[in-house]
Order: C-alpha cells, then structure tokens, then sequence
C-alpha cells in the first residue's frame, strides 16, 4: 500500500478483523475481495446513501504490484488523465464524476495531497485558480506551507458524515478541497454530469450504485484464479 493512490487509506485493521472472525465461522469461503466490496456498500449504507446489492464470489489475487496501484487517478492528475485512466478499466465519463468526486462526500484527506495545489500549482509557488477566493484562506488555515503534511482534513467541506450532494455543490461553487475533484467541472462533459445531479438525490443514489458495482466489476478473479486468502495482507 505504498503507492501514491494509496498513502493516507484507512480501515484495514476493520477488513482485517471481518476477515479473522470470517474465517474462524467459514475457513476458506470468503475473499478478500468481497469483504472489501460489502464493506464499502455498508459504509455508504450507514451515512444515509444507498443500500445496493453487491455481487459475490470474488477471489483474492496472488500478487500486489506497486507498478499497479500507481495506476490509480491521482489527486493532481489532468481531466484527460483521469478520464483516459477510467475508460482504461472501461468506465465512463458519469463514472468518473460519480466515482471520483461524489463519493468524496464523505471521508477526508491528508494535508499532504493540497500542498502543490495551494503552494505550487503555478510558477512562482501560486495556488490553483479555480480555488474560491473565499475558501483558499479555509484551506491554507488548515494546512499551512510549513504544518504537518499529515493532518487530515474533510473532502466535503461542511458535511463530511453524510452522504449526499453538498460535495457536487462545493465542486461547482470553487469549494472543492482536492485538485482532481475541481478538474470535474474544468470539462465540459464531466460538467454538465455533475450539474445534472445537484438537485437530483434519487438519481445521484441510483447512478452512483450501479457505479460502485460496476467498478466492482474489473478485474474480478473467479472460480479456479486466484486464492482465498487467510489474511488480507499476504498471500497463502
């Protein structure tokens, strides 16, 4: 998990602790890969989002490459990156607005990932114009230049427990807290994407699901791939 995608991701110990108690009622049944997949469904579940149904039968890989998870959409990637990153693993422009901004309604980030945006995102150290000039001070307040990299701070600015549209609101109005959640309204597709759900709760919930499950999708081992995995962090 030392990718830069991954640096500052939590709740392992939880997956690790699910899969121990997993394993002492049913050795050998449940993957990995599921526990993951059920959990992030219920996580969503228990902050007011939609409760989907989540496919099973997913198998544990035998390797973790880092050349892999360095794949994954960084936080100061261009629109064209994250987009040709997404369509890589065949999901859509609506993916990419439901996926990589409107699940950033709840959770937080570490200083560590605002400090190009806010200090040297243009030359001479400035800060990323489509930042609300009102909000840049709320930002540099909560991670100055020399403070510590890692405090963590909302990626929904003023609703990070719950689920909803407030983070499409902040992303539209220049509030957005991550350089990769601002790039969504820089283009007009993604734009008019996350537009079309700022008023729309019902659909927000339905597209982001199907979404979620769709993401849950790539990749997947099956049948005689892969392991099922005794402990989550190493191979058999």
């Amino acid at each position: 998990m030392k990718a830069q995608g991954n640096l500052g991701v939590a709740g392992f110990d939880i997956i690790e602790s699910t899969k121990a108690e997993l394993e002492n009622l049913c050795p050998g049944i449940v993957s990995c890969a599921d526990i993951v997949a059920l959990a992030a469904r219920d996580a969503v579940s228990l902050v007011r989002g939609p409760n989907y149904d989540v496919p099973t039968g997913r198998r544990d890989g035998r390797l973790s490459k880092k050349s892999l998870a360095d794949k994954l959409p960084d936080v100061d990637d261009s629109i064209e990156v994250l987009r040709a990153k997404f369509r890589d693993k065949g999901l859509s422009d609506r993916d990419l607005v439901l996926l990589s901004g409107g699940a950033h309604t709840i959770g937080v980030a570490a200083c560590f990932f605002m400090q190009k945006r806010l200090y040297n995102f243009t030359p001479g150290g400035g800060s990323d114009p489509a930042i609300n000039p009102r909000f840049l001070p709320k930002l540099k307040a909560k991670c100055p230049i020399s403070g510590d990299v890692n405090v963590r701070i909302p990626l929904d600015w003023g609703s990070h427990n719950v689920f909803d549209l407030h983070i499409l609101k902040n992303i539209r109005d220049g509030n957005a807290v991550i350089a990769s959640d601002a790039r969504l309204y820089d283009d007009q597709s993604t734009r008019q994407i996350l537009d079309s759900y700022i008023t729309s709760t019902p659909s927000f919930n339905a597209d982001f699901a199907t979404a979620m499950v769709k993401m849950g999708t790539i990749g997947v081992k099956a049948g005689s791939q892969g392991e099922i995995r005794r402990v989550c962090t190493a191979v058999n």
